[in-house]
């Protein structure tokens, strides 16, 4: 069985939404999105380490952007084929494998009084109110937060760890361990009399004592002294501590990154036996297992718990190296809807795959980052990249503090890029050369540019009838050009193609970065670099020669004169992504 569904209303910062997932589910977004909401939801339906304290609503838990009085929390699970379950809810259960709990919260609005219930049901128009979640025997869930602390959890699981091992022994090995502790007392016991012995041991708290008898009568008859420790072997054994040992030497057991694989493994050990008739369905749900931990390891942590533990796993996550490399089907993106939490195509979906799967080969590390950001700015290549990341800091717009990836499609093919960002509800914003290209083996030339504008808007999730129409009926003009240049009949509706696409955030070059360059405030610091004396086609010919290199050689030693073009059509597609993350995050 599994949990195929989850919806949220007037819980926290989701107003009305819903959640589907898969198997092995990534849940992705931004900081502060709700992720970690989500989680704690399904906790109240399914998470037995909850108290009825942490069970019973707070005002905080109440959508928070406008007065409800009303939170209602409903699973939906499906493929309900073990007999722990079906037994438990026989009488709730659909005769096509499903099932629905209901968690709802109600606050009076004048007392500001409080109360709940949990609900079980076929389907959501036939509930029935539950004491309490007597289900969570046979179906649970188990949860580790971000905030890891290894020597805590090993103190808690070190009698778990060695009674696990215990019952796994055969009866001679039961035999030969009970001599050898036998052996571990005597021994145990020599140890503390061979330091009670040593000099300074036995005179350090001299002093101590006398004072301790100077003090109250009832020292008199009592002694502080150091003990080597534990001399009954039992008692030993459950103080052991855990170490590591490489060449047969102990040493701590590394960094933050080494305790959290550590910390993960042994909590994944003790569920890793799938069962064929298991007594309890447990979904397992771990905040971040990346933390501290290098690129290669995110990625093999991550795929370690997804395949290692039983049953469905769900996984919050800020690591573009775990987003790209996670199924495509299985991906969760939450966004912000202003001012509400969505997640992006209700979550786990074929849209999403799909586009994933169109992406293809493009999906690397960089292209990932992507998935986090609020807008992405899509440009032709690296030089692109180079020159805008560089402007928006000399023009004073941070984007990192505003969630703004700035990302090359390689090329002109920013369609896949569209379609991806659009499954995953991502705003985008692109810039594109204003090409004009001679038609192959023909006489004729096409405005490419604007073809490859028009293009990504009708690829995108844009609505917009007068610019469909617009783009409709001069679709045929822009391909059958006599010259390579637009003609003079022609300028209005170019022009209002232009001006209509940068509405929806579509921006053309002038002609190409080079050229725009070329032509800027910046034209005689480019002539210089390049020889001087030299004609505007001249320097752009020596830009174009290096690209990307002649860019990063540029920003060099001129990136502080980039503030010049502060009110030059370069900066226009910047002003418009500050513009949309801010109205993200407002």
């Amino acid at each position: 069985m599994r949990l195929e569904q989850l919806k949220l209303t007037g819980f926290r910062n989701f107003k009305n939404a819903t959640v589907n997932f898969v198997s092995k589910t990534l849940l992705i977004g931004p900081n502060d999105i709700g992720k970690s909401n989500l989680i704690h939801a399904l906790r109240i339906l399914l998470d037995r380490g909850l108290s009825d304290i942490e069970l019973e609503p707070k005002d905080s838990d109440f959508y928070v952007f406008e007065e409800t009085n009303t939170i209602e929390i409903t699973a939906k699970f499906v493929e309900v084929r073990e007999d722990c379950v079906v037994a438990r809810m026989k009488h709730h259960l659909h005769e096509d494998g499903s099932f629905y709990l209901r968690y709802v919260a109600k606050r009076d609005p004048a007392t500001r009084k409080k109360d709940f219930t949990f609900s079980a049901g076929r389907d959501e128009a036939s509930f029935e109110d539950l004491n309490g979640r007597p289900y969570t025997r046979v179906l649970n869930l188990k949860y580790i937060d971000s905030n890891r602390d290894l020597t805590v959890y090993v103190r808690q699981q070190k009698k778990h760890l060695l009674e696990e091992a215990k019952e796994g022994r055969t009866p001679d090995q039961v035999k030969t361990d009970n001599e050898q502790v036998a052996r571990i007392g005597t021994k145990l016991s020599d140890v503390n009399a061979t330091v009670a012995g040593l000099s300074y041991i036995s005179t350090a708290t001299t002093d101590i004592n006398k004072e301790l008898k100077g003090l109250s009568f009832h020292n008199e008859q009592q002694n502080i002294e150091f003990d080597a420790g534990e001399s009954d072997p039992d008692s030993f054994v459950d103080n052991l501590q855990l170490v590591s040992k490489v060449g047969g030497k102990k040493i701590t057991i590394g960094g933050d990154g080494r305790n959290n694989q550590v910390f993960l493994a042994i909590w994944a050990s003790r569920f890793d036996k799938e069962e064929k008739d298991p007594l309890e369905i447990t979904i397992f749900c771990i905040e971040e297992p990346e933390a501290h931990l290098h690129p290669h390891q995110q990625r093999k942590l991550a795929e370690y718990l997804a395949t290692t533990l039983p049953g469905q796993v769900i996984i919050t996550s800020h690591s573009p190296q775990i987003a790209c490399e996670f199924p495509p089907n299985a991906i969760v993106r939450l966004y912000n809807a202003s001012p509400e939490t969505l997640a992006a195509n209700n979550g786990c979906c074929t849209r999403i795959e799909q586009s994933i799967f169109e992406f293809g080969y493009r999906l690397n590390i960089l292209p990932a980052e992507g998935f986090f950001a609020a807008v992405v700015f899509l440009v032709e290549g690296t030089s692109e990249v180079l020159f805008y990341k560089a402007l928006a800091d000399a023009i004073k717009i941070d984007l990192d503090r505003l969630n703004i990836t700035v990302l090359s499609v390689e090329g002109v093919g920013f369609n896949p890029y569209i379609n991806l960002l659009d499954a995953l509800m991502i705003r985008w914003i692109m810039r594109t050369d204003n090409d004009i290209f001679q038609i192959p083996r023909k006489p004729q030339y096409r405005c490419a540019g604007i073809q490859r504008a028009c293009s990504a808007f009708d690829a995108g999730d844009i609505k917009d009838e007068n610019l469909s129409k617009l783009i409709a009926d001069n679709k045929g003009k822009l391909g059958t050009l006599e010259a390579g240049t637009i003609p003079e009949q022609l300028e209005p509706m170019v022009k209002e193609l232009k001006e209509s696409l940068e509405k929806h955030n579509i921006f053309l070059a002038g002609k190409d970065l080079e050229n725009d360059l070329a032509t800027s405030e910046l034209n005689e610091i480019l002539n210089e670099i390049c020889g001087g004396g030299l004609s505007t086609d001249e320097v752009v010919e020596c830009m174009q020669q290096q690209k990307a290199t002649f860019i990063f050689e540029f920003l060099k030693t001129h990136r502080a004169d980039l503030s010049k073009l502060a009110n030059h059509p370069l900066c226009t597609p910047l002003t418009a992504a500050e513009r949309v993350a801010k109205a993200i995050n407002a």
